[in-house]
């Protein structure tokens, strides 16, 4: 902060410092009019100054909910790998995982992500994705197509929590410090400027200026509506983890217990005498 106020006074000394030299040393001329060379000059470089600050606020906020939307996406995809992983599981592992990994994205759309709006996660989501890690770490499993299946559920797990750990860092993403206030200031500032250089608008001359000030307001509006990824104009909406949850439902689901195969009756086949085989018993 004290750097900032120091560059502030250091750029005003400046001006103070040109126009005593100049006006010393009988350079130039007196410009007191609103349209003149000064009044200009600044007058465009705060216009420069406000769309700079201004685009910065937008495009900053719009990109990240972008890129988080692209993570939801991941997220998701990476629960639908991880189910399909589960089925080569034995039985009843498989159907411990696929139920535990059920609830987890249940959880994550149903109680979590509203709590995202306000730039946080649940605890109990992570505790719930790591008990899953925990538990498949755990298994003990013979053959090498189960311990393949296993290593496949660990890795898309591993993504899962990659995938919640970013969106966990994208809740808390906001623009640069200062920007919106800036944006604010340097807006205020256009609004107000021909006042400042000396103008009086009358009439018709206060349409445009009133419009500019309008829109401005507006824009400035949607600049902080849009600041947070998860909530305003921009949210970022739980349809990517709603379509891998629809996903998993299509998904073969193993039975909590091994279907042991049913063993039929033998048929019994009448025994016919051998009497009645003969020419005599027929």
């Amino acid at each position: 902060m004290l750097v900032c106020v120091l560059a502030v006074a250091a750029a005003v000394g400046v001006v103070a410092l040109a126009a005593f030299l100049f006006r010393k040393l009988d350079r130039g001329a007196d410009d007191r009019d609103p349209g003149g060379p000064s009044a200009g000059h600044a007058g465009a470089m705060l216009s420069a100054l406000f769309l700079l600050v201004f685009a910065i606020a937008i495009i900053v906020p719009w990109t990240t909910a972008d890129a988080a939307r692209q993570n939801t996406y991941t997220e998701g995809d990476a629960a639908v790998q991880t189910y399909w992983a589960s089925t080569v599981l034995p039985a009843p592992a498989a159907a411990e995982v696929q139920a535990r990994l059920r609830d987890y994205v249940g959880f994550v759309v149903d109680e979590e992500w509203p709590l995202m709006a306000e730039g946080r996660l649940s605890p109990e989501g992570g505790a719930l994705l790591n008990g899953l890690r925990a538990h498949v770490t755990g298994l003990e499993v013979s053959g090498d197509d189960a311990h393949d299946a296993k290593n496949a559920v660990l890795d898309g797990l591993a993504n899962l929590s990659a995938a919640r750990q970013q969106r966990a860092a994208d809740a808390t993403a906001t623009p640069p410090a200062g920007v919106l206030a800036l944006s604010i200031l340097t807006g205020i500032v256009v609004i107000i400027f021909p006042f400042m250089a000396g103008a009086r608008p009358r009439g018709m001359a206060m349409v445009p200026l009133v419009t500019m000030a309008a829109l401005l307001g507006l824009g400035t509006y949607q600049a902080w509506d849009i600041s947070h990824v998860f909530s305003g104009g921009l949210a970022v909406k739980p349809d990517a983890l709603r379509a891998a949850a629809q996903e998993i439902q299509r998904i073969p689901q193993i039975p909590e217990t091994p279907v042991k195969p049913v063993k039929r009756p033998a048929t019994e086949i009448s025994q016919t005498p051998r009497a009645a085989l003969t020419p005599q018993g027929r």
